[in-house]
């Protein structure tokens, strides 16, 4: 079986620059970064984006590391709402979409095969079946973003969002008329925290969808991103399971709230990635 391509996610990298970020993950065998659009390390609304995006360009290329863009940034469209306006918003849908259609635009620059994106949350008040057509109607105008740019969208069930599931997934993908522009980013530690089959099931649920993967550790009904080692994710038998579907997308690190100890969780993580792939992970 193919090596599977080890990447961290840039969101757990806050306190770096995006070039010690980028020397930080070659450093210790990374293959790539998640790349989270945001004013720490690629600010999508700069004044000399081109520039800023062509630099970025030249530091993962001198590093040889691979890219994945992400859309996840907390404060990206409104300094004083966490994630907002989403799909699901009651105001501010169409600058979401407009953020995504530049999104694609940066991805496509960067030679990034993957978009990642996920609903939001449904507002208090709105009705389920409002909320639901909300992020079908607003996905669809993504998926069409994606075509034109030449990317795949990797959509993430997120916990607490209105789509939170691989179930729920599988329902947006029916209702769009299954586009191949639309693939999933699956949260391993997500299948910890909220699905019923284990994670190594879920893995090979989404065989043919797969386009992204995040990881780390997670316990049972906590939505809390956790090194490796100190939850109870399956973490060898997932990984084992990407090798036998043969996933050749990038495994990202999700270890947002860590970025003040990056120094020490990139090298662990490798480490506890490694281990899970050894042979005596898989006796």
């Amino acid at each position: 079986m193919s090596p599977l391509r080890l990447a961290y996610g840039s969101n757990g990298l806050s306190d770096h620059r995006l070039a010690d970020a980028c020397a930080l993950l070659a450093e210790h065998g990374y293959d790539g970064i998640a790349l989270t659009l945001d004013h720490w390390h690629l600010d999508p609304f700069a004044d000399d984006l081109d520039e800023r995006v062509a630099a970025a360009a030249r530091l993962l290329a001198d590093h040889d590391l691979d890219v994945v863009v992400e859309t996840g940034g907390r404060f990206v469209l409104d300094p004083f709402a966490k994630h907002q306006p989403n799909l699901a918003s009651d105001h501010g849908r169409r600058r979401r979409l407009d953020f995504y259609a530049r999104a694609a635009d940066i991805a496509a620059a960067l030679d990034a095969p993957v978009l990642h994106l996920w609903s939001g949350i449904a507002p208090d008040g709105v009705a389920a079946d409002e909320a639901w057509e909300r992020v079908v109607t607003g996905t669809r105008e993504v998926v069409d973003i994606a075509g034109d740019a030449g990317v795949v969208l990797g959509f993430e069930p997120e916990p607490g969002m209105v789509v939170d599931t691989i179930a729920t997934f599988e329902r947006l993908a029916a209702d769009l008329g299954d586009p191949p522009e639309l693939g999933i980013t699956l949260d391993i530690g997500h299948c910890r925290c909220l699905e019923d089959d284990p994670e190594p099931d879920c893995v090979r649920r989404v065989a043919d969808r797969l386009v992204h993967v995040q990881v780390e550790d997670m316990r049972r009904g906590v939505h809390e991103h956790l090194p490796f080692g100190t939850g109870e994710v399956d973490l060898a038998g997932s990984l084992a399971a990407l090798q036998e579907i043969d996933y050749d997308g990038l495994v990202s690190v999700e270890l947002p709230r860590h970025g003040h100890t990056a120094h020490t969780m990139v090298p662990d993580s490798m480490a506890a990635l490694r281990d899970a792939t050894s042979p005596e992970a898989a006796a």
